[in-house]
């Protein structure tokens, strides 16, 4: 039995124990990366395929002619045509719940230094402000502290309800958004109502047709102008050239992005621009969609694609999403 990887980087960068995965009865070749015009001939033959964010569509799986599995190494699903693959009989499964600690620390990571400013002193501290104070300390930027803070959240999944958790050992006060476009659900905050109460905004939702741009300038007008915002979701949630007008507005504080709309980015994407980053918005972090990828992390994510195959391999298979 023949498989590929075709992104072995977006998990591994040598620092990953495969042993037990490639100990399966399948003959594996790995790539790196895989362009567009390569996914053709490397999935060609191939009965498994591995791949994180390379996109199989209809016409790329109509070129296959022996593939049986996929393995998503991400838990999103939207770069394989399920469609497709359910009328042809490919199984496809995908890895779910081994970065959330992960995601979890990286999204207070983002909240805190906005909320303390604390890469901005370091940065002070590099150019020698602090040596040439005429007092002790340096108090050039805003400090806040967490405690007693509104945290609206919008998407209350395991991600969400461990960021509600330890939100809530901070002291903060937790208000959980209504699903968009979902049922009123008991205990939930209407969008309108979160919007307007947050001091922190977290967004942990995938991308549907009803979170698509969820976030654009109606919305922004909403917020508090000390609000901040943070994205470990998906890029697409905000309108990027609407938070780039709040944040040189100062309709909001901050903001804290992980994803962008289209990775890796182009050089035009609104959020990058040099001068936004340097001057216009330096209550903006940007950090390249690696909330998810400490080592802990893609160590559980190999180990659960390894059981993943394991259990497909025996007649027995598990998080079957097509």
């Amino acid at each position: 039995m023949k498989g590929v990887i075709l992104d072995k980087d977006s998990f591994d960068r040598g620092d990953i124990d495969l042993k037990k995965l490639l100990q399966h009865p399948v003959e594996w070749t790995d790539y790196a990366s895989t362009s567009p015009a390569q996914i053709k001939h490397r999935i060609k033959g191939r009965e498994i395929i591995i791949t994180n964010k390379v996109e199989l569509n209809k016409d790329l799986l109509e070129s296959t002619n022996c593939l049986k599995l996929i393995m998503i190494a991400a838990t999103g699903t939207d770069n394989v045509d399920l469609d497709e693959c359910r009328a042809t009989g490919i199984t496809v499964c995908n890895a779910r719940h081994y970065a959330t600690p992960a995601v979890v620390q990286h999204t207070f990571a983002l909240m805190l230094n906005l909320l303390t400013n604390q890469f901005r002193y370091h940065q002070a501290v590099a150019a020698g402000a602090w040596c040439n104070s005429n007092v002790f300390c340096l108090l050039d930027y805003p400090i806040v502290e967490i405690q007693n803070k509104t945290l609206g959240i919008i998407g209350y999944g395991a991600l969400g309800k461990k960021v509600a958790e330890i939100a809530k050992a901070f002291g903060m006060f937790v208000q959980i958004c209504q699903r968009p476009g979902g049922k009123k659900e008991s205990g939930r905050i209407s969008f309108k109502q979160i919007l307007a109460d947050s001091d922190v905004l977290t967004i942990h939702c995938p991308l549907t047709p009803d979170t698509l741009n969820l976030l654009g300038e109606n919305e922004f007008n909403r917020m508090k102008s000390n609000a901040i915002i943070i994205n470990t979701a998906r890029g697409a949630i905000i309108d990027s050239e609407a938070l780039v007008n709040a944040l040189k507005k100062g309709q909001i504080a901050g903001a804290g992005i992980d994803v962008l709309s289209e990775e890796p980015p182009p050089s035009s994407e609104p959020l990058l621009q040099p001068a936004l980053l340097q001057q216009d918005a330096p209550n903006l972090i940007v950090t390249p969609h690696n909330a998810w990828a400490t080592r802990e992390s893609r160590q559980r994510l190999v180990d659960q694609i390894t059981e993943i195959l394991g259990k497909w391999l025996s007649g027995h298979p598990i998080n079957v999403v097509s």
